[in-house]
């Protein structure tokens, strides 16, 4: 960061603010109107915050590697712009006559996801002159659009909740930190809410499709670019979620009973098909390979590593069967660690406050509910299947692979919001059949 910076964020960000509440009226209503500003003034903080701390407490990070990265393109452009152009485009293959500037950049490979986010970038730093925290500020921006549809997505599948979901979504420290500035986590939590809410207005509420399906577009391809763990974490709940709630319109109960076993094992085997055929050939994410990859990951990670926030998964040998043992501990890690008393860092402490009010939620829910009561619940709401399921698979994923707390907070952040607000639906759920007064509430809303 430097002068410039200083000069330039206000302007934009009074830019920003000034599409924002043009926008507001058209995706917002009288009970989240209030939200709509708030939530992105959190996400603007937490870009300008994750700089400062980078800057000032690191001494530097990933998101300046990618500001190194983009002002070599910036730099290519302004001396010769075809040049640039092929640069541009030229996306990690070697060509002989980019090597002054390939040759300063240590992402420039093939399918690297860390150039992808680079090469996102790079048309915003043409609007900006290259400054650094009005790029953060930009992926703030997409990061909230993106976020603000999942949110309205969840609103419509359940309006009553709309004040938990804000919090579920927006208002989770670690969240609106790790997932806005410039980094690779913003663009996917964004592309992940906008997966989210194409599939269920194309799939399920059939409303909006064509809108619906050009975003839910979009989320994918960024996501396959960029953290393409995320959409397999996402695609099988999500195909099961569609067979399940076609399941529940069928309004012959006897009939439905009947065919729901058939809709399962359909919705699981689609779920299976898309995702071992979306990683086929690809070396880094084969599904018949990702015990080995998880193991070669999960080791660099923990020796990466050595301030004290290394966790011990088990024994990974590179089978399939292996992650299946250690799956149960990496959930347990994965949504309710570190404890209060492992954190190393004010950021890490604010990841253990948020794991220790997820496990009293958890908690607290289950026993209210009970054990058996509280799975009927789940099984009985497609959207509590789903939000469970997706948040269990990217739990395993990144509790396997990230070896210490310090990569766990930022690879999780996806899984947060979809979490707390299924906990959130539980707990509303289980009021209402405690309260048919409550219930006839949730109709008329």
């Amino acid at each position: 960061m430097d002068l410039k910076d200083l000069f330039l964020a206000p302007l934009y960000l009074a830019l920003f603010y000034g599409i924002a509440f043009a926008a507001r009226r058209n995706y917002t209503n009288s009970y989240t109107r209030k939200y709509f500003i708030l939530a992105l003034s959190l996400k603007f903080i937490g870009a300008i915050a994750l700089g400062l701390i980078y800057q000032f407490y690191y001494g530097g990070g990933d998101t300046f590697n990618y500001h190194h990265h983009i002002k070599i393109f910036y730099e290519a452009f302004g001396q010769d712009f075809s040049l640039g152009l092929k640069l541009y485009l030229a996306n990690g293959q070697p060509v002989p006559e980019l090597t002054r500037y390939t040759s300063q950049m240590f992402w420039w490979q093939p399918h690297s996801t860390e150039l992808f986010v680079v090469r996102m970038a790079v048309p915003l730093a043409f609007l900006c002159f290259n400054t650094y925290t009005v790029i953060a500020l930009s992926f703030a921006f997409i990061s909230f659009c993106g976020m603000w549809a999942m949110y309205i997505t969840f609103i419509r599948i359940y309006p009553v909740a709309y004040k938990q979901f804000a919090i579920a979504i927006f208002f989770l420290p670690s969240v609106f930190f790790w997932g806005s500035g410039l980094m690779k986590d913003s663009l996917c939590i964004g592309a992940l809410g906008w997966t989210f809410y194409g599939f269920y207005h194309v799939f399920i509420a059939k409303r909006n499709i064509t809108q619906a399906g050009i975003l839910g577009c979009i989320g994918i391809y960024i996501l396959v670019s960029a953290k393409i763990y995320i959409l397999l974490s996402f695609m099988p709940p999500a195909l099961f979620w569609i067979f399940n709630e076609n399941s529940t319109r069928i309004k012959s109960a006897s009939l439905r009973l009947f065919l729901k076993p058939f809709l399962i094992l359909a919705g699981a085997g689609a779920a299976y098909y898309g995702a071992t055929n979306l990683t086929a050939g690809d070396e880094r994410f084969d599904v018949e390979k990702i015990g080995e990859r998880s193991k070669i990951t999960q080791e660099y990670l923990s020796q990466y590593v050595a301030s004290g926030s290394a966790y011990n998964i088990g024994q990974l040998d590179g089978s399939l069967g292996s992650i299946i043992q250690v799956a149960p501990k990496a959930v347990f890690i994965s949504l309710f660690r570190p404890f209060l008393f492992e954190a190393r860092n004010p950021v890490m402490l604010l990841s253990a406050i948020e794991a220790a009010v997820f496990l009293y939620l958890t908690l607290s829910l289950f026993y209210r509910t009970g054990l058996s009561k509280g799975f009927i619940l789940i099984a009985a709401e497609p959207i509590l299947t789903f939000c469970l399921i997706f948040s269990i698979i990217m739990a395993i994923g990144v509790g396997t692979t990230s070896g210490n707390f310090g990569t766990l907070v930022r690879y999780k952040i996806p899984l947060m919001p979809f979490f707390l607000s299924a906990l959130y639906i539980m707990r509303f759920k289980a009021q209402a059949a405690r309260s048919p007064k409550q219930q006839k509430n949730r109709v008329t809303a």
